[in-house]
């Protein structure tokens, strides 16, 4: 557990019935909180995810990290989208009841970052969106984009991507998506796969993901200029 952090459960309501998904609440010494979402092989608590959140409460803000239910119920593949939408709106009101005064960002690695999207452009209200290697379409796939839903968003979005994510290849397609954004901007880690690794620089997963902290601050701060 991250220092500092408590330990939660936050209650879904899905069409099946409610469940709750587990969760850690830091609080922080600023006006804004960051939720956290994990991509779809990995729960809230891979070392990426901890690294980056544990990078953020250091700066200040305020963070909440969740599952989605599949991860609760045992599953290693994702449930409906519509699921991962309720549990998004779930977090934002769990952050809003915990910190009524303070600006809501949404983060999430890959497919996190994306059901964060399909929420916002469902209606979900938040101060803006970051994507760590929004998947842009299948490996291999760019026939298969998931942009439709985008240029709906009105909130300011950062697309943090590595240049050397398979998601995004050719990355001209990436640029032409987020220039139909009506508020976004891509911030590149040179030579970065999905996860940010560099080819030949072996660094621990939280190591890396602490590096992209920064950058998420730099953009929250840039909204408030």
């Amino acid at each position: 557990m991250t220092t500092g952090a408590t330990a939660l459960r936050i209650e879904v309501a899905l069409p099946a019935g409610a469940i709750t998904v587990s969760a850690e609440w830091t609080p922080g010494t600023r006006d804004d909180v960051v939720l956290i979402a994990h991509g779809a092989g990995a729960a809230k608590d891979h070392p990426f995810l901890v690294g980056f959140d544990r990078a953020l409460a250091a700066l200040g803000y305020s963070t909440l990290r969740f599952n989605f239910p599949y991860i609760e119920q045992g599953r290693r593949m994702p449930g409906p989208a519509a699921h991962a939408v309720a549990t998004w709106e779930a977090a934002v009101a769990e952050a809003r009841a915990r910190a009524p005064r303070s600006a809501v960002w949404a983060t999430g690695k890959s497919y996190g970052g994306r059901m964060a999207s399909m929420a916002v452009a469902e209606g979900l209200a938040v101060d803006g969106l970051v994507y760590l290697g929004y998947p842009l379409h299948p490996p291999g796939r760019p026939e298969k984009p998931r942009i439709a839903h985008l240029p709906s968003i009105t909130v300011p979005q950062l697309f943090v991507e590595g240049t050397a994510d398979p998601f995004i290849q050719p990355i001209a397609q990436l640029d032409e998506a987020v220039a139909g954004c009506q508020n976004a901007r891509v911030h590149w880690v040179e030579g970065g796969g999905h996860s940010f690794e560099v080819k030949g620089r072996r660094r621990p997963p939280a190591e890396v993901a602490a590096d992209l902290a920064p950058v998420v601050d730099a953009f929250v701060t840039g909204q408030r200029d």
